[in-house]
C-alpha cells in the first residue's frame, strides 16, 4: 500500500462509524469527534474516554501492530495516562490497513499550550521517564533513526546548524554536538524509550504536564534520547529540576542529552517551516516549539 492509497481515502465521521460498526459494533454508536493533528495517523475521539487512530502513511499500520504489542504492559507501569490500545481494528474492505481504538488521554498538547509550571513539570517528567526506562527484552523494536547512537546522526545536525543557526549561535550549537559526542556512550542495556516525545506528544492542563500520547516510535536505545524532552517540553530552568529527579542521569547522559535536544529542535523547526509555508506535513505550532528548545538549550 502506498502512500498516496491511504492517503486518498477519504474519512469523515460515517466511514470511522461504518468502520467500528463492521469491527467493533459495540462502539459504534459512541459520539464522534475528528481531533486536529497527527502525523502518520489521523486521530478521532470516541466518546469520553476512547480515541480511534487510523493510518495515513505507509509506515502507520506497522507503528500501531508495535503500540498494539508493546504498550499495554508499559502503560501498567507508567505514573501518567497515555495512549494505549484497548481495542484492535483489523482491515476492512473499505480500509486494508491496521488500525486501534486507544484511550484518551484529556489536555492541550503542548505546542498549542505551553507548560508553565515548571517544578510540578519536571517531576512529572522525571517520574515517567524512570517508570518508562526499564531494560528492553531482547526482542524489542529498534528504530532505525531513535535506537541509533547520536554520532550516526552527525550529518543530520550539521545541516540543521547550518540552517537554523544565526551568526551570535553557531558556535555554542556546535560546543553542546561536540560535548554530546565526546560524552561516554550509555554503558548498560538499552531500554525502552518512548523515542518521539516532543510538545505535540505530550500534553498538559492548568500549566503542568498530564499525559503523553502517541507512542508508535516506541523502541529499545539510549534513555538520553528521551531525557531531551527536559528541553523541548519543559519551561525555561525547569530541565535541570526534571534531570535532578531523573535517577540515571549522569553527567554523560545529560550531555548526550543535549545532543539528542539540539537535533530535535532542528527538527521541530523543519515541520513548522514546512507549516508556515502552506506544505503537506506541516505543523505551524512547531516552529515555536523548535525556537522555544533552542532558546532553553543556549540559556
Amino acid at each position: 500500500m502506498t502512500d498516496l492509497q491511504l492517503s486518498d481515502i477519504e474519512i469523515d465521521e460515517a466511514f470511522v462509524r461504518a468502520m467500528l460498526r463492521e469491527r467493533h459494533p459495540d462502539l459504534a454508536g459512541l459520539p464522534l469527534r475528528e481531533v486536529e493533528g497527527g502525523w502518520d495517523n489521523k486521530m478521532w475521539r470516541l466518546g469520553d474516554d476512547l480515541a480511534v487512530r487510523i493510518p495515513r502513511t505507509p509506515r502507520g499500520p506497522d507503528l500501531l501492530d508495535q503500540e498494539y504489542r508493546w504498550l499495554p504492559d508499559i502503560a501498567a507501569r507508567l505514573p501518567l495516562p497515555v495512549s494505549a490500545p484497548v481495542r484492535f481494528g483489523a482491515p476492512t474492505a473499505a480500509f486494508p490497513a491496521t488500525w486501534l481504538v486507544t484511550t484518551w488521554v484529556a489536555g492541550e498538547p503542548i505546542d498549542r499550550r505551553p507548560l508553565e509550571r515548571g517544578p510540578e513539570s519536571a517531576a512529572a517528567l522525571a517520574g515517567f521517564l524512570a517508570a518508562l526506562h526499564e531494560e528492553a527484552p531482547a526482542d524489542a523494536p529498534i528504530n532505525p533513526h531513535r535506537s541509533l547512537p547520536l554520532p550516526d546522526h552527525a550529518a543530520d545536525v550539521e545541516r540543521g546548524i547550518e540552517a537554523w543557526s544565526t551568526a551570535g549561535n553557531a558556535a555554542a550549537m556546535r560546543e553542546i554536538w561536540a560535548d554530546a559526542l565526546a560524552a561516554d556512550s550509555w554503558k548498560r542495556g538499552p531500554v525502552w524509550i518512548h523515542g518521539d516525545l516532543h510538545p505535540a506528544n505530550a500534553v498538559g492542563a492548568e500549566g503542568v504536564l498530564t499525559g503523553v500520547i502517541d507512542f508508535g516510535e516506541l523502541c529499545a536505545g539510549d534513555p538520553a534520547a528521551d531525557l531531551c524532552a527536559a528541553w523541548m517540553l519543559l519551561p525555561e530552568g525547569a530541565a535541570e529540576l526534571c534531570l535532578d529527579a531523573y535517577p540515571d542521569a549522569d553527567e554523560s547522559t545529560v550531555l548526550r542529552a543535549r545532543g539528542w535536544a539540539l537535533m530535535r529542535a532542528f527538527g521541530l523547526l523543519q515541520v513548522g517551516y514546512a507549516g508556515e509555508q502552506g506544505w503537506a506535513g506541516g505543523k505551524v505550532t512547531w516552529k515555536a516549539a523548535g525556537e522555544a528548545t533552542l532558546a532553553r538549550l543556549l540559556a
